[in-house]
Formats: C-alpha cells, sequence, structure tokens
C-alpha cells in the first residue's frame, strides 16, 4: 500500500481570460479560423494565463501539510485539481483515499428549509451515508450549540449560526484526506477555539490534512511541512518556520535605497539566542539588530525602532536615543550597528518592525523602513489584544442571591467593634 496519500507531478493549469465578439463581423472571422485550423492570434495568447506552473510535491499519510502565499499564487486553483472540480492542462494529480474539503462551509445548505433537514443534505454532499450521519446527529448539533434552532428554516439564521452548522457538519466528515480552506475563522472567538480543537483531533487520528490559510499561526500549530507558492510557481517547501520566514521575507514592504539620501537602513532583522526567527512565544526575549549607511557625513542620528499591529497601528516605539546612548555621528562610507533587547509582552498576532533613522533636534527623517521585518507571536494564553499582562484568576466564587445576611446581633457586633477601635485611634 503506498505510503503517499496525495501527489502532484510536474501540474499547469492555464486559463485563458476570455474572448470577447462584440459583433457579427468579429465573430465570423473567429468561428472560420477555428473550422480551419488557425492558430490562436497574438490577441488570445495574450489573454491566456497560466494559474500553476509546473507544480510538484508529495503528501504522506498522516501528515498535515500546509500551502501559503500571497493572493493569486494558485493556492484555490491546486485545492480544485486535488478535490478534482477541474482537470489540470498538464501533469497528474494522484490522491490515495477518502477525500473531503472544508472549503466553503454551508455552500450546500437550502435556506428553505430546516436546520436539522440541512445537517443530512449538507452531510450527503460531503460523502457521507445518512447511516454515518445518523449516528453523529447529536454529536454535530451538540458541538454546534444551535440545538434550539434545529427546527427553524437557516434562512432565519445569522450568518455566525450559518457558518456554524456549516462547520459543525464537516467538521465530523471522517476522510483519509481533508482539505482546509480559512475555515477556521467563523463564528465567535469561543467556536473559533472549538474549530482548532476539533481540527487537531482530526490530526490526531491520522487523517492526512492539507491545509490553507493566510493565517501564519493556524499554520505553525497545525502543520507539519509548508509549500510556498508565488504566481503559480512552488518557490520552496520545508518547516513552517523556513517556509513562512521566506514568506514574509518576499512580502515585506519593499525599500528603496535612495542613493541621494545621506543615511539609508541597510538592515533589519529579528533574532533569538538561537539565530534568526519569525515565530517567538509571548513574553519571550527577542533582539532586533539595525544597520544604518551613511553616504554623507551626519550627525546627532538615532536609531527609532516601532511596533505595529496586523492593522499597522503603532503599538510601541523607542529609539537609541531616549534609551540612553546619545547620538551618534556617520562619516561617508561609515555603519552604524545596533541591537534592541525587548521582551515580546505581546498578544497572539503578527507584528511589523519598522525603523527610522532621525534627528530629534532638527525633527528630521533620514529614511525610513516600513515593516522591515514581521514577526508572529505566540501564547498559552487565550488573550486577545496587542498587549500581554500574563492575567491570572487568583479569587472566583458564586454568591447565591438567597444567601443568609448578617443577623442583628452580628451587625452590633460588628458596629461595636468598629467604635473600640475608633476610640483606640483617638
Amino acid at each position: 500500500m503506498s505510503e503517499i496519500a496525495v501527489r502532484m507531478e510536474h501540474v499547469s493549469k492555464r486559463f485563458r481570460k476570455g474572448e470577447l465578439h462584440d459583433s457579427l463581423r468579429d465573430l465570423i472571422p473567429a468561428l472560420t479560423g477555428r473550422i480551419l485550423g488557425r492558430s490562436l492570434d497574438h490577441d488570445a495568447l495574450r489573454r491566456e494565463f497560466w494559474a500553476l506552473q509546473d507544480v510538484s510535491f508529495e503528501i504522506r499519510k498522516g501528515e498535515s501539510f500546509g500551502i501559503v502565499g500571497a493572493n493569486g499564487a494558485g493556492k484555490s486553483t491546486m485545492l480544485k485539481l486535488i478535490s478534482r472540480i477541474m482537470k489540470p492542462t498538464s501533469g497528474s494529480v494522484e490522491i490515495h483515499g477518502r477525500l473531503s474539503a472544508l472549503i466553503e462551509v454551508s455552500a450546500g445548505f437550502h435556506p428553505d428549509l430546516t436546520g436539522r433537514e440541512n445537517i443530512y443534505l449538507n452531510g450527503t454532499i460531503l460523502g457521507m451515508s445518512r447511516r454515518e450521519i445518523a449516528s453523529r446527529f447529536d454529536e454535530i448539533v451538540e458541538f454546534s450549540g444551535l440545538a434550539d434552532f434545529l427546527d427553524t428554516p437557516v434562512k432565519r439564521y445569522s450568518s455566525g449560526m450559518y457558518a456554524r452548522l456549516g462547520f459543525s457538519v464537516a467538521a465530523h466528515v471522517n476522510p483519509d484526506v481533508l482539505i482546509v480552506d480559512e475555515v477556521l475563522s467563523v463564528g465567535d472567538y469561543v467556536f473559533q477555539r472549538k474549530c482548532v480543537e476539533r481540527m487537531k483531533e482530526v490530526i490526531r487520528s491520522g487523517a492526512t490534512v492539507l491545509f490553507v490559510s493566510h493565517n501564519l499561526k493556524t499554520v505553525t500549530e497545525f502543520c507539519q511541512r509548508c509549500l510556498l507558492l508565488e504566481r503559480g510557481r512552488m518557490l520552496m517547501t520545508g518547516s513552517p518556520t523556513e517556509v513562512i520566514q521566506s514568506y514574509m521575507n518576499s512580502t515585506r514592504v519593499s525599500h528603496n535605497e535612495d542613493h541621494a539620501k545621506p543615511v539609508t537602513i541597510s538592515s533589519v532583522r529579528a533574532r533569538t539566542v538561537n539565530g534568526e526567527s519569525v515565530r517567538f512565544e509571548s513574553g519571550e526575549t527577542v533582539w532586533i539588530d539595525v544597520e544604518v549607511t551613511a553616504r554623507e557625513f551626519c550627525q546627532k542620528l538615532a536609531v527609532v525602532l516601532f511596533v505595529t499591529d496586523e492593522s499597522y497601528y503603532d503599538v510601541f516605539n523607542t529609539s537609541t536615543e531616549r534609551l540612553g546612548c546619545g547620538s551618534f555621528n556617520l562619516d561617508p562610507g561609515d555603519t552604524f550597528i545596533c541591537s534592541f533587547e525587548l521582551r515580546l509582552n505581546f498578544a497572539n498576532g503578527t507584528f511589523h518592525l519598522n525603523v527610522a533613522a532621525y534627528r530629534y533636534d532638527t525633527e528630521t527623517e533620514y529614511d525610513r523602513w516600513e515593516s522591515g521585518s514581521s514577526i508572529y507571536v505566540g501564547s498559552a494564553n487565550d488573550v486577545r489584544g496587542a498587549v500581554n499582562c500574563f492575567p491570572k484568576v487568583v479569587k472566583h466564587e458564586i454568591v447565591k442571591a438567597n444567601a443568609p445576611t448578617p443577623g442583628l446581633e452580628e451587625q452590633t457586633l460588628v458596629r461595636g467593634l468598629s467604635d473600640i477601635d475608633a476610640e483606640e485611634d483617638s
């Protein structure tokens, strides 16, 4: 028996943007050309584009495999080929075992049917037998948390309820190969945690999981290996840390070295004691290395570091001068090297490290590198927002509404003790 669950060999997929014939005068020559076997004209060739080009990889049985890349990289096309929704233009795709996909949750729902009826409908579309659905029906309902609305037509559901029911059905399919595409963010925060835990159970059960997401935190949590796509081409495969670091570097905002600038920032990187990295734990110590190079003589310089969140909101900033290092001068050709040591008291999320070469007394910014480096911070705590205050619950109790209140004698005693204390103080 093959140990390979998914194999793609030299797969390419070509699309044509469309042929537009605005008049009968244009349509007749086009049809005549096809009948006579004429070659495509240059305009037709220009309308063609390759969504995937010569992609090859293998996924072993029981492996969780991630695919990352920017919008338009070809991820959705690849999933459609693996799901057999489309055929490749060239190359071959092999799937060994029963395949199911969590791509568009609730895509098979009928708005006029109840939640109960749609569980059976959607489960059948996903490849489950009626017996399988019946055996897992109670688990699906309990997972969704929608038992009170089970006999209500889903057209009356909110968008969150709709998504929760759809994921609950899809998450209880037990395939050999499972494709997951950006569906772990449905519902509220509590339900999202349930989705993540459910996916971990699927992985532990031995299923092969092909995971596609822009959420790099989730990719690093789930995947053993990753593939990086860019404009339809496979750039690399490797560990999640290696691939995500390469992806972040490729999507980093470009820094144009303007030769007219007297000072430029030449390098920004984040590292731990083990070397350069993109993944850190909340509370971990990180060093930010910065290099600034001068083309002309400049004086009273400082390096400013500011950190922004995923929405590019400024959550932290400091500088060499404000930290007591004073300003520095550079002659032409000199390079200033510094390292900021930070404790990452950030919550879960992706953060961007931005750097500027600045002179405070004249308020002159010589150079700025936006998103000079991007890092992901994870946390064992379920904390949200920008910062991690490392919270603890130090007391929790329930006070019953009918709990006895202090009697008249107890109140008098307390009042009397207070009076004695007051007399002693006086």
